[in-house]
């Protein structure tokens, strides 16, 4: 069995660490994320709280609990959306070519073309701002371009393989052999790929959250708990670091988890 690399084992226990935060932080928080507590305002860390209290004396841990299953609930569904929808476009240009290759691919370098927080903000401002759904259909459609062209590149360079022609020659389906003979085999090209995809779905929502046109109250994201911590970095500042590090901590280690299993293909290519 081959030995797990350090970077592939750093990123699943730093990743562990902060999934495991986030999913106790579905059922439980230290405190209602939304409570006020006047007479707790900007307290620093303690034993009550452990990241301190903001402006309004909400408890910042439960907050970063909260807004952190937010912010990876919608980076999980993002990624979902533009893997399913890109895989399947890459897979149809990558198999077949000819025109099924021209007319997806020119649709996908159309949406190409456009910045994604640009294209965004634009799918936003048409079905709507502060809604978590519509961040995720926005953010979902963004990525499908970039899902494509790598599911694209795969399935050209394994058509011609040796497995899929004896498929062929077996009377196998068009539709069995990109599910069931290619789809698995191109699995290591994709998972770095997810793991990008995540990274780019965190920051895209945090940043729109950030601006204002992502999750919005009562729901608790990190881009927008970044936006509210901005302006008292002077009065509170764990508000600022517990809020950040905890986006980068996340994005560190699933990072990590793609580098680690970009290593592992290339020893075993």
């Amino acid at each position: 069995m081959k030995r797990m690399n350090g970077f592939l084992l750093a990123g699943l226990i730093l990743t562990g660490c902060i999934t495991a935060m986030i999913l106790v932080g579905f059922f439980w928080t230290p405190y209602d994320p939304n409570a006020m507590d006047g007479a707790a305002k900007l307290s620093g860390p303690s034993l009550a709280h452990w990241m301190g209290t903001d402006s309004f004396g909400r408890d910042i841990f439960s907050r970063v609990m909260q807004g952190a299953g937010t912010t990876f609930a919608i980076a999980v569904a993002t990624v979902a959306i533009g893997a399913v929808c890109g895989t399947a476009v890459g897979a149809l240009t990558g198999y077949f070519g000819g025109v099924v290759d021209e007319v997806l691919m020119r649709l996908n370098d159309a949406l190409t073309a456009f910045p994604s927080i640009l294209l965004a903000l634009v799918i936003i401002s048409v079905v709507g701002p502060g809604n978590k759904y519509n961040v995720v259909l926005a953010l979902g459609v963004v990525f499908i371009p970039s899902f494509a062209r790598v599911t694209r590149t795969a399935f050209a360079a394994a058509r011609d393989m040796n497995y899929v022609k004896s498929a062929r020659l077996m009377g196998a389906s068009s539709a069995r052999i990109i599910v069931v003979h290619i789809l698995p085999n191109i699995m290591p090209v994709l998972l770095p790929a997810l793991t990008i995809g995540f990274n780019n779905a965190v920051l895209a929502e945090a940043s729109m959250s950030y601006l204002g046109v992502g999750v919005t109250p009562p729901d608790a994201s990190l881009g927008y708990m970044l936006s509210e911590a901005q302006g008292m970095f002077a009065a509170a500042p764990w508000y600022v670091l517990s809020t950040g590090c905890t986006i980068v901590l996340l994005v560190f280690g699933v990072g990590l988890i793609g580098e680690g299993l970009q290593r592992r293909n290339r020893e075993v290519a």
